[in-house]
């Protein structure tokens, strides 16, 4: 469903949370939005920093209000304009988070937009406890990316 409300699941060696929501705006300018590393923090207020650039086989290091004191090192796994980008962190098996943001063009002019994250690895027992919900924050970064692309 693209209401906005963030959903998860939790196994022994899988952790997945994701949302999606309609945006009244086309996939280009969606991925406009998301794919401009200096522009993010300035509409997403999930996002402390984030530097770097957003293309193939790149780098960029994030700082999350979800983990304040934390540097991601994130990697572009795929880029597929403007349908599909894939973030990942971590070394599998032991720990590894992989970030999926698609965007579903329809035929009225609205996009679905949707996030999911699956964190997984032989270390997720040891370190499950810690990590925090990640729904809030999911369906704020939702609702940011919706208000900004709505904008006129």
């Amino acid at each position: 469903m693209a209401n906005g409300k963030a959903t998860d699941s939790k196994s022994t060696f899988r952790r997945e949370c994701s949302v999606s929501i309609n945006i009244h705006a086309k996939p280009e300018k969606i991925w406009a939005l998301l794919t401009n590393a200096a522009n993010i923090p300035k509409w997403n207020s999930t996002v402390i920093s984030l530097e770097g650039r957003i293309a193939l086989n790149e780098k960029v290091t994030l700082k999350s209000i979800s983990s304040p004191d934390r540097t991601f090192n994130l990697k572009i796994t795929e880029l597929t304009p403007p349908t599909k980008m894939v973030w990942e962190d971590g070394f599998a098996p032991m720990f590894k988070g992989v970030r999926t943001y698609m965007l579903t063009g329809n035929a009225d002019g609205t996009t679905n937009f949707s996030m999911k994250e699956v964190i997984s690895g032989l270390m997720l027992p040891m370190i499950g406890g810690s990590l925090p919900d990640f729904k809030p924050t999911f369906e704020q970064y939702a609702a940011d990316l919706k208000r900004e692309a709505e904008k006129n």
